[in-house]
């Protein structure tokens, strides 16, 4: 058995008949006996349209309360991607960057990597679950979320 893992951009999960093909693409390769990881981007212009309200609000929002709102489109879509793959009769469930072990340092908005611990991951395909991850996004290690 193989992982596979997948990336999907917000062009390709921009509506919600995207999604739908793409979770029967997924179903498709986990049904090859592979385990599957995919992640995913927020919703076509879901992050330009969070960040042009934002700047309606403030010209200059603070840096931590954007990673807060942006890291809301990828939890849209991996949530939505879960539910299609439900409604397909494959078990999946939806992780955020920090409940999937991804951890950063705590530059909001141009945040690094400096470790991933996938624990979680692992513990969810071994139960033959499609990880669907939020990309763009992660947790410092002061519990912040950051992207």
């Amino acid at each position: 058995m193989s992982v596979i893992v997948q990336k999907y951009g917000g062009t390709s999960v921009a509506d919600i008949d995207k999604l739908k093909k793409i979770a029967e693409m997924i179903s498709a390769v986990k049904n090859e006996d592979n385990d599957v990881v995919a992640v995913v981007s927020a919703m076509g212009k879901t992050t330009n349209s969070l960040i042009e309200m934002a700047k309606r609000i403030s010209a200059n929002p603070p840096r931590r309360e954007m990673d807060m709102l942006l890291s809301t489109g990828e939890r849209t879509t991996m949530a939505l991607l879960c539910i299609a793959l439900s409604d397909l009769g494959v078990e999946a469930i939806s992780l955020t960057g920090s409940q999937a072990g991804i951890i950063t340092n705590d530059r909001h908005n141009d945040a690094s990597v400096i470790e991933v611990r996938p624990v979680r991951v692992q513990d969810e395909l071994e139960k033959g679950k499609v990880v669907v991850i939020g990309g763009f996004q992660g947790v410092s290690y002061k519990r912040d979320i950051t992207t």
